[in-house]
């Protein structure tokens, strides 16, 4: 009987060793954002990002048990591990897919659904309620890191607030190097950035993709390599 290759049977397991300890490190570090409270005023999170955090909190666990899963079934030579490993990659790697197409397909759909997200918090910019001062605080600020105003109808989604000063600054204003480029215009005495920032928003987000998809097909590289490595480990083990 042919035995087991003992160059796989340690390359699967050095793989999923890297493989488990990144899942700890993700799962480590969510944790810890999730319940310090001190991780949370440093790094600026807000219940909004909560989800986010939760998800990673998810994919960690998942990481670590198929690591742990590929560790085990590779060093003991267990059928059921690696048949278990084998599972829960390929389903990870279908769900993958999936989303890729229905990303592919509902792309539209994607881009309306951000206009509308956009759309209801021009409705914060314009609000006079306490409650929305802080995200009218951090918008500001976003808008003269990005040379921007406004979300999608420039200085009018701010309504009444526009005049208003936040973090000592006044709202949309250029910065002196912008005031001879098309970025400003002159409005109510004064030169404001032209351009909203939704449009910022969504280059970013396009000149972005392209480095999604590419983490995205390099991750299913990997995933396939590791469902064809445990496998041919799991037909070596009962051809034993």
């Amino acid at each position: 009987m042919a035995g087991v290759s003992s160059c796989m049977k340690y390359s699967m397991f050095i793989f999923n060793f890297i493989f488990w300890l990144c899942g700890s490190i993700i799962l480590g570090v969510s944790i810890w954002i999730r319940v310090s409270k001190d991780a949370q005023q440093e790094l600026d999170i807000n219940s909004n990002v909560f989800a986010g955090v939760d998800l990673l909190i998810a994919v960690g666990s998942i990481i670590m048990v198929l690591g742990f899963l590929g560790c085990c079934g590779a060093i003991k030579e267990s059928r059921c591990m690696l048949l278990l490993f084998f599972i829960g990659l390929l389903l990870i790697l279908i769900l993958q897919v999936t989303g890729g197409i229905l990303g592919a397909v509902y792309s539209s759909q994607i881009e309306t659904s951000l206009n509308s997200t956009l759309e209801e918090n021009v409705n914060s910019l314009k609000s006079s309620e306490e409650k929305d001062r802080v995200f009218q605080e951090k918008f500001q600020k976003f808008e003269t890191m990005n040379e921007c105003c406004g979300l999608v109808n420039g200085y009018a989604d701010w309504g009444k607030n526009f005049n208003t000063l936040l973090n000592g600054n006044k709202i949309c204003e250029c910065e002196l190097k912008n005031l001879s480029t098309d970025l400003c215009m002159s409005y109510q005495g004064r030169y404001i950035y032209t351009r909203p920032c939704g449009k910022v928003i969504v280059k970013y987000l396009k000149d972005h993709l392209l480095i999604i998809m590419g983490i995205a097909f390099g991750l299913a590289v990997i995933e396939i390599l590791g469902l064809v490595f445990s496998m041919s480990l799991y037909c070596q083990i009962q051809r034993k």
